[in-house]
């Protein structure tokens, strides 16, 4: 039986790349993809696939969050992170919110095809660049320290990544079905909880944080 994949990365080149590779191998198959994080949960939830080859950076829903959307949400399938980001953060949130595995894209190709079956078969695989010691050096260093980003809620996560990339509250409100005047609330909370005053400064923390990026 072949192991059913989803692919969920905001260039279309990249999709196209990753599902020749794939392809190409008789017992994987890609059965969907999407460009930003949020349309890939809801496509996730309802193709049920077997793995998940998930970007960091994109639009609307980045991937931290999508994934811990789709781990809560379908238990069964399996995330794959496949980043151009190599920093301790990005790979310990990724972690935490529910990937079994961690690829850089530079290394992408052979190995993916491994992870793949890693992780299918209920191991935890990352990118032979991305070290286990990383990891553990990372977590020794902020034991006790918490993670800024944690203070959110994961609605106020949501709220945070469509402010910073310039959606009204009105744009926000239809998009997440809430009025203007809960999202107005949310990101006046998010902004106290964070101790930032103005949008160039929620901009820049989004971006340290992995939430969104330049582009």
């Amino acid at each position: 039986m072949s192991i059913t994949v989803f692919l969920a990365d905001d260039h279309t080149i990249v999709r196209d790349g990753l599902r020749y590779l794939l392809e190409a191998h008789d017992n994987i198959k890609v059965i969907g993809e999407a460009s930003n994080g949020r349309d890939a949960v809801k496509k996730i939830k309802n193709l049920q696939p077997n793995v998940v080859i998930m970007d960091i950076v994109m639009a609307d829903l980045n991937g931290i969050e999508a994934t811990e959307q789709i781990c809560r949400e379908c238990p069964a399938t399996r995330v794959v992170m496949l980043s151009m980001r190599s920093s301790s953060e990005s790979i310990l949130r990724s972690l935490k919110a529910g990937a079994s595995g961690y690829l850089l894209k530079e290394s992408a190709g052979r190995e993916l095809i491994t992870a793949i079956h890693a992780v299918h078969s209920g191991q935890r695989y990352l990118s032979h660049k991305v070290s286990d010691r990383m990891v553990g050096a990372y977590l020794e260093q902020t034991k006790g320290i918490p993670d800024p980003v944690s203070v959110l809620s994961q609605r106020e996560r949501e709220v945070l990544q469509l402010v910073v990339e310039g959606r009204t509250s009105a744009e926000i409100a239809e998009k997440l079905f809430l009025s203007v005047k809960t999202i107005e609330t949310y990101r006046s909370r998010l902004m106290q909880k964070l101790g930032i005053k103005d949008i160039p400064s929620l901009i820049k923390f989004a971006i340290q944080h992995g939430l969104t990026s330049l582009e």
